[in-house]
């Protein structure tokens, strides 16, 4: 069956061992998406490795760290990237075309309906959209994680059938491979919970390396919109193809028991939130369990400056964001009549209705602390 996926290499999956860009690594992915090309499936490209392209040519002896000289590196990198892989996907008479994003073009609707298009037509005309991160505008509290995240939005907006996110890693184990004999590879996950983020351990931990908790956090915005993830390794000719086929050398996320309509995915994931607000226990309760609407009686507070028709995220009054949704008032709004009963906020402001976010465009994003995993 002809599929449409979207495969994510980060820039260690793309570096030489003196932190160089790597062409025979370039020519070998583009080697292996070629192959899916002639299988008969559609393929988009999500990759990191521009710093890696750039700062060697631009002066720098070793890789940059401060934003500024990184931004620089790949203002150069980038084109030098892009030209590595036209010319890998040439020899197999594959043309490619560049897109830049950033996490703003996910939140505004129009901005991400034109680039829903462009990728459209590219596919239809039998190019490789190669995707990454607009480096040189980005900023820090707006920036994806190590393009992983860039992966999964691209997924859920091209309604993608697969994301295959490539690490060095063959996905993820009960513990550190490197450590503990014992450790089992999890085969297959149908539920992201707290254990998983507990066994992904932090940024630089050996189960971790590579970003495993962004991985894990990739896969379950893309099980949101419905596509099914794979985290694993591609190393040798065949890999990527054993991979789609469902025999790769990693772990599969499962889509069954998630699935949300557009508007719940833009609101959830695309989205990005304008302020907070806080809710007490009883409000918390009801919408995790209780399938409620939020109303100001359950409210204990607001932070920043949003307004009604904004996507706000909710937090509890530990401050961890349990779900986002549309709110119907602006901050000041809820600052007034947060606490209060229903007939009576009415009568302090003016709001186009009672709840503070409908139900219907509130969506979880709190997850559960025990596993569902398969080894």
């Amino acid at each position: 069956m002809n599929r449409r996926i979207v495969v994510k290499i980060g820039s260690s999956s793309l570096t030489s061992e003196e932190g160089g860009l790597s062409r025979d690594k370039v020519r070998f992915f583009a080697d292996e998406l070629a192959g899916l090309r002639r299988a008969g499936h559609q393929v988009l490209l999500v990759t990191s490795g521009a710093v890696a392209a750039g700062f060697r040519r631009i002066g720098y002896r070793t890789r940059p760290k401060l934003v500024h000289e990184k931004q620089a590196a790949a203002a150069v990198g980038q084109a030098l990237l892009m030209k590595a892989y036209q010319e890998a996907f040439a020899a197999h008479d594959i043309p490619v075309a560049q897109i830049l994003l950033t996490r703003p073009d996910f939140g505004n609707r129009e901005r991400a309906q034109n680039a829903q298009r462009t990728i459209e037509e590219l596919l239809k005309l039998q190019a490789v959209p190669i995707i990454n991160e607009n480096d040189t505008v980005a900023t820090d509290e707006l920036k994806f994680s190590e393009n992983d995240t860039l992966s999964a939005l691209v997924a859920n907006l091209t309604k993608a059938d697969g994301l295959y996110i490539l690490t060095d890693i063959e996905g993820l184990y009960t513990a550190d491979p490197r450590k503990d004999p014992n450790a089992r590879r999890i085969e297959q996950i149908d539920a992201i919970t707290e254990d998983l983020y507990r066994i992904a351990g932090g940024a630089g931990s050996a189960v971790g390396t590579g970003g495993m908790r962004s991985k894990i956090e990739a896969a379950r915005i893309a099980m949101g919109g419905g596509v099914a993830t794979f985290i694993g390794r591609v190393t040798e000719p065949g890999d990527l193809t054993l991979a789609v086929e469902g025999r790769g050398r990693g772990t599969y996320f499962t889509t069954s028991l998630h699935s949300l309509p557009a508007k719940k995915q833009w609101i959830g994931f695309l989205s990005v939130p304008q302020g907070r607000i806080v809710v007490d226990a009883g409000a918390e309760a009801a919408l995790l369990h209780g399938g409620k609407s939020l109303l100001p009686a359950g409210i204990t507070g607001a932070e920043g400056e949003f307004h009604p028709g904004d996507v706000v995220e909710v937090v509890n009054a530990e401050g961890k964001t349990i779900g986002r949704g549309v709110s119907n008032y602006a901050a000041w709004q809820i600052t007034a009549v947060a606490g209060l009963p229903s007939d009576e906020a009415q009568r302090r402001v003016e709001a186009p209705r009672v709840e503070v976010i409908h139900r219907d465009e509130w969506v979880t994003t709190h997850v559960k602390k025990e596993a569902e995993i398969h080894e």
